[in-house]
């Protein structure tokens, strides 16, 4: 099977599990609809609704292994194979893989389906952002980013990241349940804001730990091995580190100063907002960050979405590695 073959196959993969997570919306929001109506079969209509519910899980779960079907392709695509993390789009979709994951695991264990409507448009959105904005070649990786140490960083980031998501709906979720009074629909079956907050905690509490590995441990080690320091100032090693202080001042907040509701799911918020910036804004907007992903748009496309033509093995190795220096 040809590199070529494996691009094409992970992009299906892609898209098959991006319709079956918004088949998996679906059914949750025919969930909602039974939830808001009012019939004399009540009886009728709580079977209906709770089939939807266990049908929106079912096809999530077999998106998520489509999913990890698509990411394991893109990996094979690569000559050398190689993890599918070199760019943005590989970033996404592994991230939302995570999420995804998350939330379904949480779903068999505990009583978290109500989670399943924002997480599946999440994950739909955000594939589908990087499906038609964030799409990008196959390409080897620089020296600098062939090493143990990025599977070990990456996978950290990637983990901590879909909990630091699913710790942010939590939190999003929560100040709108606490200002609401409905008695039907979606938000009545949302547990009680004691709920919701201790529940984003412990998102919160699992991904930080998570955090701090990737950040300030295998980060600096994978930086020394790959440019001799272990700090360079690079945008991303700094929002990154800005990330951890948010969310450690919110644990901090939390074990110490008693912040529990509104103050702490604020400050979850903002840690979000640092989160994604470092990941997209820096991408976007930063012109000296060492990191492969954050040269903004690229001249070469996938197989699938060719926008330019082949460029020169000169253009190739500049996309990934700058005209002047080598980028991780």
């Amino acid at each position: 099977m040809t590199d070529e073959w494996w691009e094409t196959f992970s992009y299906q993969g892609v898209i098959a599990a991006a319709v079956l997570y918004f088949l998996a919306m679906l059914a949750y929001f025919f969930e909602l609809a039974g939830l808001r109506s009012v019939s004399k079969d009540e009886e009728l209509d709580s079977r209906r609704t709770a089939v939807a519910g266990r049908l929106g899980l079912v096809l999530a779960g077999f998106a998520v292994v489509v999913h990890l079907v698509a990411l394991v392709a893109r990996g094979l695509a690569a000559d050398p194979n190689r993890v599918p993390w070199g760019n943005m789009y590989e970033f996404t979709i592994s991230g939302t893989f995570v999420v995804g994951l998350i939330f379904v695991v949480a779903a068999l264990r505990t009583d978290v389906e109500w989670l399943g409507p924002l997480v599946t448009t999440f994950v739909v959105a955000a594939l589908m952002a990087a499906f038609l904005g964030l799409d990008d070649a196959v390409l080897p990786l620089p020296d600098a980013l062939n090493s143990p140490w990025l599977v070990i960083h990456v996978v950290s980031a990637v983990i901590s990241t879909g909990a630091f998501t699913i710790g942010a709906l939590l939190s999003g979720l929560y100040l709108v349940k606490a200002r609401s009074t409905a008695t039907t629909g979606y938000l009545a079956r949302v547990p009680d804001p004691k709920v919701l907050d201790r529940l984003s905690y412990r998102m919160h509490a699992f991904g930080f730990p998570v955090w701090t590995f990737a950040v300030l441990i295998t980060g600096p080690i994978w930086a020394h091995q790959a440019w001799g320091a272990y700090w360079n100032w690079d945008p991303k090693e700094v929002w990154a580190f800005i990330t951890w202080v948010v969310y450690a001042a919110y644990l901090h907040a939390r074990a110490t100063a008693g912040w529990r509701g509104r103050n702490a799911a604020v400050l979850a918020l903002v840690g979000a907002a640092t989160l994604w910036f470092n990941f997209i804004g820096i991408n976007f907007f930063s012109s000296s960050s060492q990191h492969s992903y954050a040269e903004g748009a690229q001249q070469e496309r996938s197989v699938v979405l060719r926008v330019a033509g082949p460029v020169e093995t000169a253009q190739e190795v500049g996309v990934v590695v700058g005209a002047d220096h080598a980028r991780a």
